[in-house]
């Protein structure tokens, strides 16, 4: 598969909108033959149309794009004194617009919490595979973007998700918190791992996460305390609004390009 294929499939997994740019044309001389390709976020670019002022221009026009609700369109550029080029043609560009959709995220656990979360994200642009090994512990009608998944042995399940799911871990049993945890902090390919509980259930896990050999580089991507700071309650609502939150203000973040600290709340 191309790069920019595996690219885009990468950003898709990942909810993050994307423009693709074509070399769709060349007259005279340029820097890259037609069919040269350059995938485009609001934070970086992957591959090369040939850089210079062209690809400069390219990606400034490809970010004001994901700003607004452009469609594809075709732009021609004389590679001339205007674009500080000497290659003398003209490259004609295909600008094609990719999206953000929705992104998966992983919920182990139908408990209180999960049940109260599930409500929220049903509204949120997100498909919810929500895991449980009870079948008894779902409701009986649930959000059209929620999966309800029974399965005798959750862990394993984080095998089948996608690169750059969004995990949330809040099982009924500290057992299986762990091993879900531990498993998804091996792969090392998701974009957040999130696990119910306190500080001092934390340094608990931290502890057998070293033990299973688990580098601290990827203990410290585990997110534990769940939630955004500043809503304090404990009932399920309101953990489950604060968490929703604090997924949405790091989705924001990621979108941007941001540290986590500059995204808005």
């Amino acid at each position: 598969m191309s790069d920019w294929l595996d690219r885009l499939a990468t950003l898709e997994q990942l909810g993050v909108a994307a423009v693709l740019v074509t070399v769709a044309a060349v007259d005279g001389s340029a820097p890259r033959e037609a069919g040269a390709k350059m995938v485009v976020t609001a934070a970086e670019s992957s591959g090369s149309i040939g850089g210079g002022e062209l690809e400069f221009q390219a990606i400034r026009i490809a970010r004001q794009m994901l700003r607004g609700q452009a469609g594809p369109s075709l732009r021609r550029f004389p590679l001339g004194p205007s674009l500080g080029q000497c290659c003398g043609g003209h490259v004609t560009l295909l600008f094609e617009p990719r999206r953000a959709e929705n992104f998966t995220l992983a919920l182990f656990g139908a408990g209180h919490v999960g049940r109260a979360l599930v409500s929220i994200l049903g509204t949120l642009p997100c498909r919810v595979r929500w895991i449980d090994p009870r079948p008894d512990a779902f409701p009986d009608h649930v959000p059209p973007n929620v999966t309800v998944e029974v399965s005798p042995a959750p862990e394993r399940e984080v095998a089948g998700l996608p690169d750059g799911a969004w995990l949330l871990v809040m099982t009924h049993n500290h057992a299986l918190d762990l091993g879900i945890v531990a498993r998804a902090l091996q792969e090392n390919r998701f974009a957040y791992i999130g696990l119910i509980g306190s500080a001092t259930k934390r340094a608990r896990f931290e502890k057998r996460f070293r033990d299973l050999g688990i580098a601290e580089e990827r203990i410290a991507d585990l997110v534990c305390p769940i939630g955004i700071k500043g809503i304090e309650g404990k009932q399920p609502g309101e953990i489950a609004i604060a968490t929703a939150a604090d997924i949405l203000r790091r989705r924001e973040a990621l979108l941007a390009g941001l540290p986590l600290e500059e995204a808005e709340v």
